[in-house]
């Protein structure tokens, strides 16, 4: 996917003052996340009772870390949004629609952060923008680091957790139906839900 030709680089804008400590120093430098064992989910309320969830199978994502100043750290991501699953075949149709995400016009969302901070412990905060729609829009995102380790093959691995929240209609996704008993079919906040596992360039 496009992602890793763009010449076009991230840079941090905002460089946090508490340092993640020489434990962590060995994670700096580029990585590449590794979509076979990374997921990037949603959720979102549904007629009023329940959570529907679901997931993008196909994307591309770089990361630059920083492991002494993590307020150097950056990402980038770009999702397919044609390969939404949400375990129904019909309302993923639906979802890709012109109703919702529009894919045949709009087929990528992207996310490019702008600043990064350690909070504490394994704790730390990215902030960003996220364009669904050609409607860009500031995010943030809370992530702990889940650890490092050299796998079977001998590639360096780093892992993180993560969430955020946004509110769809801010991207145009807009649609709705009222339901006879009151309230509305779908939520307008949705949750964002990421585990990633990125390995480092050689």
């Amino acid at each position: 996917m496009g992602l890793f030709n763009r010449t076009k680089t991230t840079t941090a804008v905002a460089v946090a003052e508490t340092p993640a400590g020489p434990d962590l120093a060995h994670l700096t430098g580029d990585w590449a996340i590794d979509t076979t064992h990374s997921e990037i989910g949603f959720s979102v309320r549904h007629a009023m009772v329940t959570n529907v969830k679901g997931r993008f199978t196909d994307y591309d994502g770089k990361l630059h870390l920083d492991g002494s100043t993590p307020g150097n750290s950056s990402a980038e991501l770009v999702i397919k949004v044609a390969s939404i699953d949400t375990n129904q075949a019909q309302r993923d149709e639906h979802l890709r629609t012109g109703d919702f995400f529009a894919a045949d016009a709009f087929p990528e969302i992207r996310f490019r952060s702008t600043s990064a901070e350690r909070l504490r412990g394994d704790s730390y905060r990215m902030a960003g923008e996220l364009t669904i729609k050609d409607t860009t829009r500031p995010i943030v995102l809370d992530l702990d680091y889940t650890g490092s380790a050299t796998d079977a093959y001998g590639a360096e691995r780093v892992g993180f957790e993560g969430t955020a929240v946004v509110d769809r209609t801010d991207f145009g996704l807009t649609y709705n139906a009222a339901l006879e008993t009151g309230g509305v079919l779908i939520g307008e906040k949705v949750k964002l839900s990421f585990d990633i596992s990125a390995v480092k360039a050689a």
